[in-house]
């Protein structure tokens, strides 16, 4: 009989201070690198939009993210909850940063107070022709349809309209990317602009809150309001913010986070 190993497993729900809000990752501690199948059977086991499986290295953690269906190049909350376990498990002190080598190379996340504000790569879309299934998926003519390495971006008139969006996630799916960033700007203070994530190639319709998407999305409207420092509210049914600040070809993203669960994962 093979032995039963444990590993730590926690969820998060991040971009948020409440829980049950924000978006939920699961963060899996491992004692060395495992076999990928083996991580995607846990993360399609988790069924939340991202688990995040961490090896510690002498200087940094090496970071890898899954959703139910397939292992993703970028991943922003999964990315913060691990962060955050870190300081809150003693694992990290508090006042030492974070360092991550992922598929997007270094990622590095630092406590500021009841925040924690994140070194990512600027992922700013260029303009791009809207596939036929990008128009019928979201059933609207866009404002603006851009693109980046991993997303379509498009811009819709208004936050009204951005909300009431209900998209055939069959024709999404067959795009040749990993999802859609829909966004508008905000019709009202505290927020600069608004935005909603779908990924169903990937095994997530509608993600909670997408800190990669907010890569492309500071950039963007940076440029467009003419803003250093921005807030963006990502408009699921759990909700969330996140705080934006692009420096160049990086980004920094800021956000809360809260434990919901701790426990061992018999694998």
């Amino acid at each position: 009989m093979d032995k039963t190993m444990s590993y730590a497993l926690y969820v998060v729900d991040a971009f948020t201070n409440e829980r049950f809000k924000g978006n939920p990752a699961a963060v899996c501690f491992l004692e060395q690198p495992q076999a990928e199948s083996w991580m995607q059977l846990v993360a399609a086991e988790m069924n939340l939009s991202e688990t995040a499986f961490l090896v510690a290295g002498a200087e940094s953690y090496h970071l890898r993210w899954f959703t139910p269906e397939a292992e993703v190049d970028l991943c922003g909350h999964a990315t913060l909850a691990s962060a955050h376990v870190l300081w809150e498990s003693g694992r990290l002190p508090r006042h030492e940063t974070a360092r991550f080598m992922t598929r997007s190379g270094l990622l590095t996340a630092t406590l500021q107070g009841d925040w924690i504000d994140m070194d990512f790569p600027a992922e700013p879309p260029a303009a791009a022709v809207a596939p036929e299934e990008l128009v019928q998926g979201l059933g609207l003519i866009p404002r603006f349809v851009g693109r980046n390495r991993m997303d379509y971006f498009v811009e819709v008139d208004s936050e009204a309209t951005l909300r009431t969006l209900r998209p055939d996630f069959g024709l999404l799916a067959r795009l040749e990317a990993r999802g859609v960033i829909v966004t508008s700007r905000s019709s009202g203070s505290p927020y600069d602009f608004v935005s909603r994530a779908f990924y169903p190639g990937t095994g997530v319709d509608e993600d909670p809150v997408t800190g990669s998407a907010h890569c492309a999305l500071a950039p963007y409207w940076a440029k467009r309001l003419r803003k250093d420092e921005l807030i963006g509210y990502q408009a699921s049914e759990r909700g969330g913010i996140v705080k934006v600040r692009p420096d160049g070809m990086r980004v920094y993203l800021s956000g809360q986070a809260v434990t919901v669960l701790k426990g061992q994962l018999e694998g």
